[in-house]
């Protein structure tokens, strides 16, 4: 389907008409930005304080943090950070050299390779992680008032 300015299928097209968005719904929106960006600040600082880069904090988080084992294959790290293959593949790569993860053979399909923190990526995540968790106590709140106004329709508060 194409349209007079010759976009295919834009998205646009077949959206329904919202109710426009009020004035505090806009403030709303612009604080929890504002809230998530300073957050994110804060753990890059954290990161590089670590001698990490963000998305190798990311990346041992994601190790770590996968549901129902200790480890990944590269596949499901790079769909965790939202990366291409061969970008998780290079990542992986400075993290072995930096000894904060490792490769093993899968035990269950030879064609993958498990990817797993090395004592020294636990401990490096370990401090990051409480320095994470200290950080979302302060500021918990605040995000979930946030939340709280997002999701009241018109967002007056």
């Amino acid at each position: 389907m194409s349209n007079q300015d010759g976009l295919e299928n834009a998205p646009h097209a077949s959206m329904p008409r919202r109710k426009p968005i009020s004035k505090s719904q806009y403030e709303n929106l612009a604080a929890f930005r504002f809230a998530l960006r300073k957050f994110l600040r804060f753990s890059e600082d954290a990161a590089g304080a670590a001698g990490l880069t963000p998305q190798q904090h990311q990346a041992l988080l994601a190790i770590k943090g996968f549901p129902g084992r200790d480890h990944v294959t590269v596949g499901e790290l790079a769909e965790r950070l939202q990366i291409k293959h061969h970008s998780a593949v290079g990542l992986i790569d400075r993290l072995v050299l930096e000894d904060l993860v490792m490769r093993e053979a899968s035990a269950t399909d030879r064609r993958q390779v498990d990817i797993r923190l090395t004592a020294r990526g636990e401990s490096t995540l370990e401090e990051l992680a409480s320095l994470h968790r200290e950080q979302l106590r302060h500021i918990g709140p605040e995000l979930s008032a946030l939340l709280r106004r997002l999701g009241q329709g018109d967002g007056v508060s």
